[in-house]
């Protein structure tokens, strides 16, 4: 039985690895993304995932394994140089022979302004989720008439001697290192809906012999998205009428998604921790106002979580858009979206 048996699990394994080999070689850039083409990919091969779990995508340093996928590429995804501002000389470099799509400048996905300051009333439901690429630049323009607004007020305190305040502002500004338009646009579904779209027909272009599986695939990653938003609308629900407040301002396209604003954001930027000055404005807004939740991510100083909660009855929680203790893969994305909703919902 067993002799028989060999032979077939050979040809088995040689044909397996036949089809791995003919199938594109295809690099991304982070786990929620290499998740949507692992989906379309479902059955045809597997794509490789360039920044490591749980690492900060913003400045990374690739590993020789990572170097060789970008290398070896036919395809490369990846959300934009405003997240991962390194990534684009690597491609440059390393990816010469491959077709690349930036995917925060394909046609259909939505772009939200960086949101600035601490707090976030003046930017609330600014964005309308439904609007296209082609309009985010008038967006922005709106957003920047009411940022100078919104801190006229504010003009005689800087000019009253405040020089510790305006050297904070200033260390807030070089925190912000995501460009005009906030990078985290995979945190909606509806991105990534035409996410799926723009990864089938690139993948089909490139391999017109499987492009009716990677058009399957995709379609049936649709009907899992619409199935994962009724599933989230349901999950925040009960606390809608609740605030938070977040560490880092990477949420607001999730916010707008499922239309579930934050009340402000701790740092700017992931990448140092935010001034005196900010923390004090999300302490005042802790207190003075009924925040139920501050939520942080999985790898921001503990110390300054607990500056922001002293004295609060607020309760904390950890959000993680990158989904770092997830193994990487199809299920990779819509667990990373119904943990940020649980978590929400759980600290609320």
């Amino acid at each position: 039985m067993s002799r028989n048996l060999a032979p077939l699990t050979a040809a088995a394994a040689l044909l397996a690895g036949t089809a791995l080999a003919d199938a594109p070689a295809v690099a991304v850039d982070i786990a929620p993304v290499h998740s949507l083409v692992a989906r379309v990919m479902d059955g045809v091969g597997a794509p490789s995932l360039i920044v490591a779990p749980g690492a900060t995508p913003h400045e990374y340093s690739l590993r020789p394994s990572e170097a060789a996928a970008l290398q070896g590429a036919d395809l490369v995804f990846w959300v934009s140089a405003d997240l991962t501002p390194w990534l684009g000389d690597a491609i440059g470099t390393l990816a010469t022979n491959a077709a690349v799509f930036e995917l925060l400048e394909t046609e259909g996905t939505t772009e939200l302004p960086v949101r600035e300051g601490a707090l976030f009333e003046v930017h609330a439901h600014e964005n309308d989720d439904t609007a296209e690429h082609s309009e985010d630049h008038a967006d922005h323009d709106d957003h920047d008439a009411e940022h100078t607004d919104d801190h006229a007020g504010d003009a005689d305190d800087h000019a009253a001697g405040h020089d510790d305040h305006a050297d904070d502002h200033a260390s807030d500004d070089a925190e912000h290192d995501h460009g005009d338009h906030d990078p985290h646009a995979w945190l909606s579904p509806d991105n990534a809906s035409v996410w799926l779209d723009v990864i089938a027909r690139a993948l089909s272009d490139a391999d017109p012999e499987n492009a009716a599986t990677y058009t399957a695939n995709a379609d049936a990653g649709q009907q899992e998205l619409d199935s994962l938003r009724a599933e989230i609308d349901a999950i925040l629900a009960p606390v809608r009428d609740a605030q938070f407040i977040v560490f880092h301002d990477a949420f607001q396209y999730f916010e707008n998604a499922f239309d579930f604003p934050s009340s402000g954001a701790i740092s700017v930027s992931d990448a140092t921790d935010p001034s005196p000055s900010r923390v004090a404005e999300i302490q005042a807004r802790v207190a003075q106002q009924d925040v139920t939740c501050v939520l942080s991510e999985p790898q921001f100083n503990p110390g300054i979580m607990a500056a922001v909660m002293d004295g609060s009855p607020a309760r904390s929680g950890v959000l993680d858009p990158l989904g770092s203790d997830l193994e990487p893969g199809a299920a990779l994305y819509p667990d990373m979206l119904r943990n940020l909703a649980t978590a929400l919902a759980d600290c609320l």
